[in-house]
């Protein structure tokens, strides 16, 4: 048979962009990684070589400067990226959100003004919903937006911003509650703003303060700070699409794609690992053969290879039916959720086969088991998308007794 994960029915320019993806990664993340994720480093010079490949307008419309692909190509670039470095994907993932929720929401001049230079990568995105007291629970955002003659002010604290401090442009979920009466449900008082900043740490505009890295676990060398705004003043024209109270469904269209992508994630974090895992199985001898050839380790990489080939099925058909135009909020919740309870499987599987030497620091898997956690975390927990799936499927089998 071929490679594991591997998708059918691809165009030739597809090919050739996940050709080109892989040899970067082989040739420009993986010798690497390590090596800066130990040192908690920015990759610049690999974000530079994204950009130089016009991976920052992969989805972005070509009238607008991208390469107008497809959800599915970007996914499986992102897979290509996460076998090389999770983190690296995480740069691109919340810029990708910003300029997808730009395209599909964004008035004409939102989209003129942004979506070009976001294509040559020149502005980076993130993006902010999560506040240090939410969680998962969305409709709890208390951070706000006054309106005050053509200008809003926001005040409130945001959490968890990949990209927060490299970014140049964040949108930002606050509550606004104007022109919304009392007693209107939490998720229709909701307004995104784009916010417009400079790279950086501490006040990086008035009112609009970016404390910090906050020192992880894992998923280094990528920026994850707060976001504390404190009078910060932005124009009418700056809320996304024009209109307040839209929001909410602005963020769950932009995370609903995101949940493709840690899917993606999830299968080429997996993916890294099963082949870190075959390699070292043939090379370590124990009781006079490899380990590969004792049954035992045999089963551990068949089982492996089955969840690698799995996830990756479902991320692909996730990617596919939004690209159809329908909704996919149970398909992308069925990947986000399988792929990253694999991926963590499948982690632990390598390390395993690894023996003593999966614990030291020398050895890429040691990075790949401190990795895999985020993905039960990132873009709602395994138990948010458990909800969502389960809330669908009554929705689809409703009993007519």
């Amino acid at each position: 048979m071929a490679r594991l994960a591997q998708t059918a029915g691809l165009t030739d320019i597809q090919q050739e962009i996940l050709s080109t993806v892989r040899d970067f990664v082989d040739k420009e993340i993986i010798p690497v990684a390590t090596e800066l994720e130990h040192r908690d480093e920015y990759p610049q010079a690999i974000v530079d070589g994204l950009k130089e490949l016009g991976l920052f307008g992969l989805m972005i419309p070509e009238e607008y400067g991208g390469l107008g692909e497809s959800l599915l190509t970007y996914a499986l670039c992102v897979e290509e990226i996460a076998r090389g470095w999770m983190s690296v994907s995480g740069i691109i993932n919340t810029h990708f959100i910003v300029a997808y929720m730009l395209k599909q929401h964004g008035t004409q001049e939102q989209k003129d003004h942004f979506l070009p230079r976001m294509a040559a990568g020149d502005i980076r995105g993130a993006f902010s919903m999560s506040e240090p007291a939410l969680g998962s629970d969305v409709s709890a955002i208390t951070s706000k937006a006054v309106k005050d003659g053509d200008e809003y002010v926001l005040n409130g604290q945001k959490m968890w911003l990949t990209n927060g401090g490299t970014s140049s442009l964040v949108a930002v979920l606050v509550r606004s509650d104007e022109g919304h009466p009392e007693g209107t449900a939490p998720h229709k008082s909701m307004t995104t703003f784009l916010v417009e900043k400079e790279p950086g740490f501490g006040e990086v505009r008035p009112g609009l303060t970016i404390p910090g890295k906050i020192d992880k676990m894992g998923y280094k060398g990528v920026d994850t700070t707060e976001l504390i705004m404190d009078g910060l003043r932005i124009p009418a024209d700056r809320v996304l699409g024009g209109v307040t109270g839209r929001g909410f469904y602005h963020m769950m269209d932009g995370v609903e794609v995101g949940r493709v992508n840690v899917a993606a994630r999830g299968c080429g974090v997996a993916q890294r690992a099963f082949e870190l895992g075959v390699q070292y199985a043939q090379q370590r001898h124990t009781f006079g053969k490899p380990i590969a050839q004792h049954q035992a380790i045999q089963f551990k990489l068949a089982e492996m290879a089955t969840k690698v080939e799995a996830a990756h099925a479902m991320m692909v058909n996730a990617a596919r039916k939004k690209d159809s135009g329908e909704r996919n909020d149970l398909e992308a919740g069925m990947a986000k959720y399988l792929a990253s309870e694999y991926c963590k499987e499948v982690v632990e599987d390598a390390f395993r086969i690894h023996g003593g030497y999966g614990f030291s620091k020398e050895y890429e898997i040691e990075r790949l088991y401190r990795e895999a956690p985020m993905l039960l975390i990132g873009e709602g927990t395994a138990e948010i998308q458990k909800m969502i799936i389960g809330r669908r499927l009554l929705e689809e089998y409703r009993f007519q007794g």
